[in-house]
């Protein structure tokens, strides 16, 4: 006898329906005698006969059995195994058999059932009897059986395992769906041929249920919170949930908080407002925006007042849906069935809250839902404060950057300007000034803080308040622009001072600025640059140029070290200066620009209807930086109002100047008073200059707003004040002008410099109509 020969096949009755050589030797019992007879007696006798058949048997026989279906039928094959080894296989077997946690079936080369373990059968709940000899895909409800039977059929053509298929099982609406662990393996005997294949399953749902909410709570993480906005965070949120959690998804922010203010402690009042920030799914009981107080007596109130999640059933009568009809009608509508309302609550404070609905097919939500639903709300409440802290930050610094910025421009008579300011939705630190200097000269300036925020506007704040303290000094343009770097460098140094865990101590200090002076007597305009781009001239005829300036370094850019080169350029009357930020410079540079094809063709606008233009342009842009744009209309100061007179190095340039102020103010009919101090200023400014300066002297009257009275001479030295005594003859000369002057001051040249003076410009006819 071979090991693995088949002895016998057996009906299921337990009668032998085959009997082989293999087993006439073993048992000495020949195929007529055994067929038909029951296989217990058979073996019984065959145990105890005589000792020459035991003999002929030389030894216990061992045997394997293994079912085989003959059409209908199940016939149990046994086999002979000879071997220790065999024996060991078979208690192997056994116990893998009929104590393994996983449903074992073992099918034919039909894919019908032959064999089934406990756990099979407890997986299908039904006997074996109704199991065998069905191909296994019509016993088993599965989501999707012609994939399953295909994967198996596929194992048993190559071989190839299949193994840890997740399987959905489709148990009906009534009962929750299962999900399998289905692993194939192709069955050979000891021959290699191809008998069958063993399928194993284990139940997986409680496990894929728990991975399913771990990767929803993750996916939760990760996307909520990317914007640092209320109402998109809050979007982000139903976009995430719905349809990987739940159907339908509301979420419900207290409306303070939209705003950025403080949310309230819970429990929060029932007056308090809630806005519908966000909803995906079927029907929404009220719009997106909706604001409106939440009914008394619901569970969306009830979780604002004991902030715990509540887990309800819709199916039925629900008292409580008829105090809020709308939402009563919404979810009769969408199908809803299950919900579970969870707050918004962040360190004692209410937020909101959201409500998740199941409905139509989707599973009821389970007790364990609740956790899930709990924390996916605890992130998205940190999210959601977070970008309120944002947005109060935002409006906190945009507030301070508009209160820092001129509220209006300064009224100047040769200088007409007007600005576009496109502030970015995070604040920013642009800035620009119209500041009018001395000879009636004005300073246009344009600055832009990098970075966003508080940061940003504070430091446009002290970078403007320290340009208006130097424009007061009268210092040149590239002069005023390397005292502002100065200024700048200490900021700088200031910041990155902080503690490393201050924010502020991770953003270096750098700014841009543009100063151009101009000079309405002599028509030019007098530019430097630190960082920002070139200004544009748009001349009268309707034409434009790029004003070429050397571009220096960004303000603490450079450690203090390199220069700021001053251009002074010619300015015809009537032009139009445009100073921008960055952000605007491709769009202003480029001949053929938009922008710049607009400033030429509306030359003759208004500089105020000219910016609203410009902003029409720029609304469907996709630039994000803060924009601003300083435009200028330049007009020449009319020569009847200026008086340039040379005046000799002597003694007698004092008369001569007298002279010719009394002549001038009275043909330009200012009041006698005016006249007079104005003669007495005029004498101590060319007697300060005869005295201390150095030719060539020159006097200059200028009348704009105000009356300047001004000399210059080739000397550098500074003059100062002088507290004369009672018994000095000298010194009192810049002590009078100081005393009857509003302003007076100096300012440099490369070949000298120039004393002035300022009073009011009023002339007789004001005068007395005033009094």
């Amino acid at each position: 006898m071979v090991n693995g020969d088949v002895l016998m096949r057996i009906d299921e009755a337990g009668r032998v329906a085959e009997w082989s050589r293999s087993a006439q030797e073993a048992f000495g019992w020949s195929a007529d005698e055994a067929v038909g007879r029951s296989v217990a007696v058979l073996v019984g006798e065959a145990a105890a006969g005589e000792q020459g058949r035991r003999d002929r048997i030389g030894t216990d026989v061992r045997m394997l059995v293994r079912p085989v279906l003959t059409g209908t039928s199940v016939l149990w094959e046994v086999r002979a195994a000879t071997d220790a080894t065999s024996g060991q296989d078979l208690a192997i077997l056994r116990t893998v058999f009929t104590q393994a946690p996983l449903g074992l079936l073992v099918l034919d080369d039909q894919l019908r059932i032959v064999r089934v373990n406990m756990m099979a059968r407890d997986l299908r709940g039904a006997p074996a009897i109704d199991l065998v000899g069905r191909v296994f895909t019509e016993v088993y409800e599965l989501e999707d059986p012609a994939a399953e039977e295909a994967a198996a059929r596929r194992v048993l053509d190559s071989g190839q395992p299949d193994l840890n298929r997740l399987v959905r099982g489709a148990l009906g609406p009534s009962r929750p769906p299962l999900v399998y662990s289905v692993s194939y393996v192709r069955l050979e005997d000891e021959r290699g041929q191809v008998i069958g294949v063993v399928a194993s399953g284990a139940d997986v749902t409680d496990r894929e249920r728990a991975l399913h909410r771990l990767n929803v709570l993750s996916e939760v993480r990760t996307r909520v919170g990317e914007r640092l906005d209320v109402i998109a965070t809050c979007e982000e949120m139903v976009e995430t949930v719905v349809p990987a959690f739940c159907g339908i998804a509301v979420v419900e922010v207290i409306e303070d908080v939209v705003r950025g203010e403080d949310p309230p402690i819970v429990p929060v009042d029932r007056d308090v407002p809630l806005r519908r920030a966000a909803f995906k799914g079927l029907m929404s009981a009220y719009p997106v925006g909706d604001i409106r107080h939440l009914p008394y007596g619901t569970p969306f109130s009830r979780v604002l007042t004991d902030p715990r999640p509540r887990l309800v059933s819709l199916e039925g009568d629900s008292v409580w849906l008829a105090a809020d009809l709308p939402r009563a009608d919404a979810i009769k509508g969408s199908g809803a069935h299950s919900l579970i309302v969870a707050p918004l609550v962040l360190r004692g404070k209410a937020l909101g809250l959201i409500s998740f609905y199941r409905h139509r097919d989707e599973e009821p939500f389970q007790e364990e839902d609740i956790s899930l639903a709990s924390d996916m709300c605890a992130h998205a409440a940190l999210c959601i404060d977070n970008a309120r802290r944002y947005a109060r930050e935002r409006t906190i610094a945009a507030t301070v950057q508009r209160r820092l910025l001129p509220p209006r421009p300064q009224a100047l008579s040769t200088v007409d300007t007007s600005h576009l300011h496109l502030p970015s939705p995070d604040g920013g630190g642009a800035w620009f000034d119209a500041i009018p200097l001395s000879g009636a000269r004005t300073a246009l300036i344009v600055g832009d803080v990098a970075g966003r925020g508080m940061a940003a506007a504070t430091t446009m704040g002290q970078l403007r308040t320290v340009i208006h303290s130097l424009a007061a000094l009268d210092l040149e343009p590239d002069e005023l622009m390397a005292q502002l770097d100065d200024t700048a460098i200490r900021l700088a140094a200031e910041r990155s001072a902080l503690p490393p865990g201050d924010p502020l101590h991770r953003e270096p200090l750098t700014a841009g600025c543009l100063i151009a002076v101009y000079d309405p007597v002599d028509l030019t305009c007098t530019i430097v640059s630190a960082g920002l781009p070139e200004p544009v001239v748009v001349f009268p005829d309707g034409t434009s140029a790029i004003l070429s300036v050397p571009t220096g370094p960004l303000l603490a850019g450079n450690g203090g070290n390199a220069p700021f080169p001053a251009t002074t350029v010619s300015v015809p009357e009537g032009c139009t200066l445009a100073i921008s930020t960055a952000a605007l410079a491709r769009k202003l540079l480029e001949p053929n620009a938009p922008l710049r094809r607009l400033l030429e063709e509306n030359q003759d606008r208004p500089l105020a209807e000219l910016c609203d233009l410009i902003s029409y342009t720029l609304t469907n842009s996709s630039e994000s930086d803060e924009t601003l744009l300083l435009l200028a209309h330049v007009q020449a100061l009319p020569s009847d109002q200026v008086l340039t007179c040379p005046l000799p190095d002597g003694p007698e340039a004092a008369s001569l100047a007298r002279a010719e102020v009394r002549s001038r103010l009275r043909t330009w009919n200012l009041e006698e008073e005016t006249v007079f101090t104005t003669e007495l200023i005029a004498s101590e400014l060319v007697g300060n200059a005869v005295r201390y300066g150095a030719p060539p002297l020159e006097l200059r009257l200028i009348r704009d707003q105000v009356l300047t009275c001004e000399v210059t001479d080739g000397a550098t030295s500074a003059p100062h004040i002088r507290h004369a005594r009672t018994v000095d003859e000298t010194g009192r000369g810049l002590f009078i002008i100081a005393s009857l002057a509003d302003h007076w001051g100096t300012r440099y040249q490369a070949n000298g410099k120039t004393v002035w003076a300022q009073q009011p410009a009023e002339s007789a006819e004001t005068s007395s109509h005033a009094r």
